[in-house]
């Protein structure tokens, strides 16, 4: 994409000088399938081992839409079992070229600046610290492949910016080379050693004065991968940060710096078998494929909802109809990070609009609990932490594989066996092998279960069993 030979070299020599010691740590990884080190692996904080991860979007989070109100519901989601805030961009937005009539977060003018409808950086600040104080973590929404048109760089750093028969242009897309039609935001150039520095430095700049924890790296496909094997060690040098990136189709992003990237092809999956296009095998094609692609200590951020997906697709119940509670407990119990999108605790219903001001309706929390005993399960057993540090979802095999997902996972002493009915009629069906028999508590109905080798069970339409030693 866009490449000049010369900078590409200045660039790599600047940083192999800066990184050799990383780089060197992540050439030695094993990425067999069955290695169960996570040599290579960026650093990750201690406290993702078995961490949950929830949306908000400011702006929609409530009437005021600022950094206040999200604050005064951080202990309800402390209390509902988040550990990681996701703020989306909390910058001041573009305004030339805006769309609607408040604009796109994401086209940001101004890297190290608070977008003041939100407030001011000591009411940041504050948040922050409350979090902390709760045991949350915040990491900010990040967007490096570009930003808004009239960003504080266009006029001071024209030269940081993709430039096609001189003058600025739209993202351009890797894959064909050719500009996006988002057309309020521009092109950065990534060729450019000193937007590189500039880019590294506003990114150190938030957990330096605010003491963030990590970012989600939007379209994190679009930026070279060799600009994030130059970040990490820059921003591990104040923490240990999780990183997440907004990206599935390259596998390399998890040894130059990402802790955890987005389950894109499994949403899809989810929803054909939600909506009766694909079977319930689909999920082991799937899974089979990505322990081949990406190295041993992979796990990906799991979702049935999140920003662009309420807006521009579908609400949970235009995605997944009846199917929604059963997918988003697979979410929560497969190998991966479950994440809540802001108002799914109060069955949110309509899709959010992204350019206006558009509240959430909190009133009750009518799904509370639902998501409470999941994220309580995932904290508390170890077969359901991330990465190498939780256990491998082992496939149970029925003679009905093709609607009933049944799998079991286990680490030293602690086992979740899951049984979901992925079909609209209901199923009886035979359980075989073994692996999974034993005495275990339902953690919806909270009564005891006995699993016996080759045993017959029934499930209404998209009913599930969580089941926990």
């Amino acid at each position: 994409m866009k490449k000049s030979y010369l900078v590409v070299v200045l660039s790599a020599l600047v940083l192999m000088t800066a990184c050799s010691q990383y780089q060197q740590a992540q050439s030695d990884s094993i990425t067999s399938p069955a290695d169960t080190s996570a040599s290579g692996a960026p650093p990750a904080p201690e406290w993702s081992k078995n961490a949950t991860i929830y949306e908000v979007n400011t702006r929609q989070f409530s009437p005021a839409g600022n950094f206040k109100a999200v604050e005064a519901q951080l202990p309800r989601l402390k209390e509902l079992g988040v550990d990681i805030l996701w703020l989306m961009p909390i910058y001041p937005i573009s305004q030339k070229n805006k769309k609607g009539s408040l604009g796109s977060p994401y086209a940001v003018a101004d890297y190290k600046a608070i977008n003041p409808e939100y407030g001011t950086l000591a009411d940041f600040k504050s948040l922050v610290r409350r979090a902390h104080a709760l045991g949350l973590r915040v990491i900010l929404d990040w967007v490096p492949n570009h930003t808004g048109w009239d960003h504080v760089w266009v006029k001071q750093h024209p030269d940081w910016y993709t430039q096609i028969n001189g003058k600025m242009t739209t993202p351009i897309d890797p894959k064909t080379n050719k500009p996006t039609d988002w057309t309020d935001v521009v092109d950065l150039n990534y060729d450019n050693p000193a937007m590189r520095r500039g880019m590294i430095d506003a990114m150190q700049y938030w957990i330096k004065e605010c003491d963030i924890d990590g970012y989600r790296c939007d379209v994190a496909g679009f930026v070279p991968n060799d600009f994030w094997a130059q970040l990490r060690p820059e921003l591990d040098k104040l923490k240990t940060v999780f990183m997440l990136s907004e990206w599935e189709d390259e596998p390399d992003q998890f040894r130059s710096c990402f802790n955890m990237n987005y389950g894109w092809s499994m949403h899809t999956m989810m929803k054909a078998i939600a909506q009766g296009a694909r079977p319930a095998t689909g999920l082991d094609s799937l899974r089979e494929a990505n322990q081949q692609r990406f190295p041993n200590w992979y796990y990906q951020m799991l979702f049935t909802q999140n920003h662009d997906e309420n807006t521009w697709n579908g609400t949970l119940v235009e995605s997944f109809g009846p199917a929604a509670d059963a997918f988003v407990v697979l979410c929560s119990t497969l190998e991966g990070m479950p994440l809540v999108y802001n108002g799914m605790e109060a069955n949110l219903n309509r899709r959010l609009a992204f350019f206006e001001k558009d509240s959430i309706e909190w009133g009750t929390y009518p799904k509370s609990d639902f998501y409470k005993t999941l994220l309580t399960l995932k904290h508390r057993n170890r077969a359901l932490w991330n990465g190498l540090m939780g256990g491998r979802a082992e496939k149970i095999i029925t003679d009905h594989d093709d609607k009933i997902y049944a799998f079991t996972r286990q680490r030293d002493n602690d086992r979740v066996t899951v049984l979901l009915n992925l079909s609209n009629l209901p199923q009886t069906f035979q359980l075989t092998g073994n692996g999974y028999e034993g005495l275990y508590t339902e953690v919806f109905s909270r009564q005891p279960m006995e699993l016996k080798p080759d045993m017959t069970l029934t499930l209404k339409p998209w009913e599930y069993k969580v089941l926990t030693n």
